[in-house]
Parts: structure tokens; C-alpha cells; sequence
């Protein structure tokens, strides 16, 4: 994996941030910290992407799910059978 340098202007509130975090000794440097992060970002891409695919799967069963249709006056007696057994 080849590298390139990247210049970026940040606030000063995180550049403070960051010169912080370094100071603590979470970070040997500037570099370290951004590669981090963006590797964090980037996993947490990946969740979110994993996360849609599983709710359109979700919602594409659904729609195909051969059973019958429930109405919602059906399951609101149904949900207020389950609260009234669990109330007491």
C-alpha cells in the first residue's frame, strides 16, 4: 500500500484536540491519530451499509411473505391481551 501526503486545515478547536490527545500519550503523533480515525470511519461505513442490507432483506421478506395480512385493529387486541396479562 503506497502512502501520499495530504494537507488539511483544520479549526483550532481540534487541532487542539488533537495536539491534547497526543500530549496524553493515546497518539505518538499527528499521523497516527488521523489514520485512526478514518479507520474508524470507515468501519463504521461498513456497519451502516451492513445495517441497510439487513433491514431491506428485512422488508423485501416481508413484502413476499405469503401469509396473510394482519389487520391493526387485530393486533391492538392483540397487544392489549398481552399488556392486560402482564399488568398485574
Amino acid at each position: 500500500m503506497g502512502q501520499r501526503r495530504l494537507d488539511i486545515t483544520l479549526p483550532d478547536e481540534m487541532i487542539a484536540a488533537i495536539e491534547g490527545r497526543i500530549e496524553a500519550g493515546e497518539f505518538s503523533s499527528a499521523d497516527e491519530l488521523m489514520r485512526t480515525a478514518i479507520d474508524a470511519l470507515l468501519r463504521e461505513d461498513l456497519d451502516v451499509d451492513a445495517q441497510l442490507s439487513d433491514i431491506r432483506q428485512r422488508i423485501k421478506q416481508s413484502v413476499e411473505d405469503p401469509r396473510p395480512s394482519v389487520s391493526s385493529a387485530d393486533v391492538r387486541k392483540h397487544l392489549d391481551a398481552l399488556f392486560d396479562r402482564h399488568r398485574d
